[in-house]
């Protein structure tokens, strides 16, 4: 069956737009141009289409955790955004660390996915041990401890040599136990008007600043995981600048909010890395703008909504994300003219999927139908009762945006129709 999208826009240049019609048969793009006919046509009113997002941070809590998300509930979210690949995090339970335990994970996936599921393997046994897991039997497309960072220099050396040997990339959550002194949120003034403890900056940059020199020596692909304070932004900047072959993502929730944000004690602001100063959030956006952070990535943290009512000092971190990432970064961002269109789509989409060797379509013939269109046009408020995942902890709900999700095609096949209100498999 030929199935034709009549009537969108694609980007040309930066914020520049074109018309088109888009025919896809077998899962593949076979024509681009205008007044195309098709066996099934679908009418996009002039919204945006462009490749399928993707997204190397993602939570989806199962196998352990099912009362949060699953992997059905997790990709219905991300096909609900947009999204046609992400990449799980192996703080599951049990965690991803033998062939076998993997390979549980992938039947999963296979059974339950609506899009492509990428999982990653621990660094270490169990993500807190210091024994390395064997990289020749659990294969992954890259090796990441997150949720704890590897605390042992000589550890992380190690997992950086292996990595280098089978050209993985490692990727880290950068966080120094022994300066964490019980944190929950960020050290500054909105913790000493909360009363509670703060982490400071340099639990995150100290990591960064070790584990830039240890990239350095053994020339591994070092990516660093939601990036939050000025010093690591510096520290990222000056490993480029000699060389190392490191690269880091930023959160949606870093770049739109700081601690002057959190209005009281609230745990749907309490996500680690924390939200900090604004000072903070101007490095980390001014490290997006010149390159220096290459790409978004939600870390959609899902937790019910019990655990999420107990304040910053009894709740879990994390916040949802894959459902409105893109609709709050175009509305913050590209409507008042900070940086183009284009320029978020290539950091949500073509660069994370080039860093990482990722499925990745094009808009172009002979590419796979992995595509989104957007409503960039139509106000809509996030509500707590839309969301697909099975959670929704964020500070962002109520917050009216525009740009949200309209359809969603992996393998040229729907796996999000908003006008349906629907996720198909």
């Amino acid at each position: 069956m030929r199935i034709v999208l009549k009537n969108g826009q694609r980007i040309v240049k930066e914020n520049e737009l074109e018309r088109i019609d888009i025919a896809i048969e077998k899962g593949i793009i076979t024509e681009i141009g205008k007044n195309l006919t098709g066996d099934k046509e679908i009418e996009l009113h002039e919204k945006l289409v462009t490749p399928g997002l993707v997204d190397v941070h993602v939570h989806f809590r199962e196998p352990g955790f099912t009362d949060k998300e699953t992997i059905r509930t997790g990709t219905q979210a991300a096909a609900r955004g947009g999204y046609t690949t992400v990449c799980a995090m192996p703080n599951t339970n049990p965690i991803p660390d033998t062939k076998e335990k993997m390979a549980a994970v992938r039947s999963l996936i296979d059974r339950d996915a609506c899009i492509n599921v990428e999982p990653y393997a621990p660094i270490t046994y169990g993500l807190t041990s210091e024994e390395l897991v064997r990289m020749n039997e659990v294969e992954a497309f890259a090796y990441t401890n997150d949720g704890v960072g590897v605390q042992d220099a000589g550890t992380m050396f190690l997992a950086m040599v292996q990595a280098a040997k089978y050209n993985r990339p490692i990727v880290a959550h950068t966080e120094d136990n022994s300066l964490l002194f019980d944190g929950v949120m960020h050290e500054g003034f909105k913790s000493k008007e909360l009363g509670l403890p703060g982490i400071m900056g340099i639990v995150e940059s100290s990591q960064i600043a070790r584990d830039i020199h240890l990239a350095k020596e053994t020339g591994v692909h070092y990516h660093v995981c939601h990036v939050s304070a000025k010093d690591s932004v510096a520290a990222i900047r000056s490993g480029k600048m000699q060389g190392v072959n490191v690269t880091a993502e930023v959160s949606p929730h870093h770049l739109l909010l700081n601690e002057g944000h959190i209005p009281s004690d609230d745990a749907n602001y309490k996500m680690n890395p924390p939200l900090r100063s604004e000072e903070d959030q101007r490095a980390l956006l001014e490290g997006f703008l010149d390159g220096t952070i290459d790409i978004i990535a939600t870390d959609h943290a899902p937790h019910t909504e019990d655990e999420k009512s107990g304040g910053f000092m009894n709740a879990p971190f994390g916040i949802v994300g894959l459902e409105t990432a893109f609709a709050l970064l175009y509305t913050q961002f590209v409507k008042p003219g900070v940086f183009s269109l284009e320029f978020l789509i290539d950091r949500m989409s073509k660069i994370p999927a080039r860093l990482f060797q990722l499925r990745q379509a094009e808009l172009r013939v002979g590419s796979v139908a992995d595509l989104a269109v957007f409503d960039l046009d139509t106000p809509y408020t996030i509500a707590k009762e839309d969301y697909r995942s099975k959670s929704s902890n964020t500070p962002f709900n109520g917050k009216t945006v525009y740009g949200m999700c309209a359809l969603t095609l992996y393998n040229g096949a729907i796996v999000w129709n908003n006008e349906k209100d629907e996720v198909e498999k």
